[in-house]
């Protein structure tokens, strides 16, 4: 299963801020450690999305083999919301498995998010760190 596309994905499927007023703390453009994928999170009517900006050339060929055919553009948060509790949760596109998952998304601070997530159940879990880029 290709790992850079996975990695960025699944780094993004747990997404909690303190509070109410760190909503727009995540708005930006944010990358992968491995720098192979840019997410732009940006308001989207009552809710936070975030789509693909740039990818690199594996990034992109693995989405490709996995049924996406045009990663950038793609929206791979859909409909993130904050819970009374201050969670942040939403719908994750993963672009080389061409499917949906529930998730949340960490703000660890203003340039660091960190996500953890499942593929199924309590199995098959990762945790990635993003960084802001803009």
């Amino acid at each position: 299963m290709p790992r850079a596309i996975l990695a960025v994905i699944l780094s993004l499927l747990t997404f909690s801020s303190a509070n109410a007023g760190e909503q727009d703390a995540a708005i930006g453009t944010w990358r992968n450690l491995r720098d192979t994928m840019h997410i732009e999170i940006r308001h989207c009517g009552e809710s936070v999305c975030g789509k693909v900006v740039w990818a690199s050339d594996q990034a992109i060929a693995d989405a490709r083999r996995g049924g996406t055919r045009d990663l950038i553009g793609t929206q791979v948060f859909r409909d993130f919301r904050q819970d009374s509790a201050g969670n942040w949760r939403g719908k994750v596109f993963v672009p080389d498995l061409n499917r949906t998952f529930s998730g949340t998304i960490v703000l660890v601070d203003h340039n660091t998010l960190k996500g953890a997530g499942c593929l199924v159940g309590r199995i098959l879990c990762k945790s990635k760190v993003l960084v802001r880029i803009g």
